[in-house]
């Protein structure tokens, strides 16, 4: 029996920082799932019952925004580890949900597949 690779959605509106943090996660050994914004993610979510973790950008077109998403996304499955990031504000850990963290852009691709291998295998 093999084992799935861990499902992480990844929810970036500037295609080529998604395309490169989809093959930063894929290149760790994660199944990488993209979305373009909190609507398209909250589809995914829906559609995908087996992703375990969320890597978000917080400003993003639409709502909801990366910091809402999160919530709500925790709201629906609160076993989901969550991580958002943004290169223009710093995220403090009472507007997330609980267990939820943030990273700040630039950040490395290992930092960031690291901290999901840690906590997801």
């Amino acid at each position: 029996m093999s084992m799935r690779k861990p499902a992480v959605l990844v929810v970036e509106d500037e295609p080529l920082i998604l395309m490169s943090t989809i093959d930063a996660f894929e290149e760790a050994g994660f199944e990488a799932i993209d979305a373009l914004d909190g609507e398209q993610a909250l589809q995914r979510l829906g559609e995908r019952p087996d992703i375990r973790a969320i890597f978000t950008d917080v400003n993003m077109p639409g709502t909801p925004d990366g910091v809402e998403l999160a919530n709500m996304a925790h709201a629906l499955r609160p076993d989901l580890m969550i991580v958002v990031t943004s290169g223009k504000m710093i995220v403090s850990n009472g507007s997330l949900p609980a267990g939820g963290r943030f990273v700040a852009k630039p950040y490395r691709s290992s930092q960031v597949t690291g901290l999901f291998a840690s906590l997801l295998h």
